[in-house]
């Protein structure tokens, strides 16, 4: 049998630093979509064309991929939240049912006890 131990706060903490680090790099992207996708031709010749032509078309492929990532980044996030959230509720439904069949117990254990003397 396989035990789980997990602790919901520490996964709704990676969950945010993901979500910081998708924030980064959509900032990269954005910031790299530029001059990426502008190449111009150092020359008037057909190789120099041809060359700006690739480049420009790698930066729309790599921009496409970029969002593809971006869009899993975000669902995977969502995934973490949401774990995070399912594993706090468990642990809170199952630890209500402990402390009721605790109680009686630490109770038993407050009475004074009678020793014969």
């Amino acid at each position: 049998m396989s035990f789980v131990q997990t602790t919901p706060e520490f996964v709704a903490a990676a969950a945010t630093d993901l979500a910081r680090i998708g924030t980064t790099i959509t900032s990269a992207n954005t910031a790299a979509m530029g001059p990426t996708s502008a190449v111009l031709a150092p020359g008037a010749d057909e190789v120099s064309a041809s060359i700006a032509a690739l480049f420009d078309a790698h930066s729309q492929v790599y921009q496409a991929l970029s969002a593809q990532a971006a869009a899993f980044h975000s669902q995977f996030v969502q995934l973490m939240n949401g774990g995070a959230m399912q594993y706090a509720a468990a642990e809170a439904a199952n630890a209500t049912p402990l402390q009721t069949a605790a109680a009686p117990a630490s109770m038993a254990a407050q009475v004074p006890t009678m020793t014969a003397g």
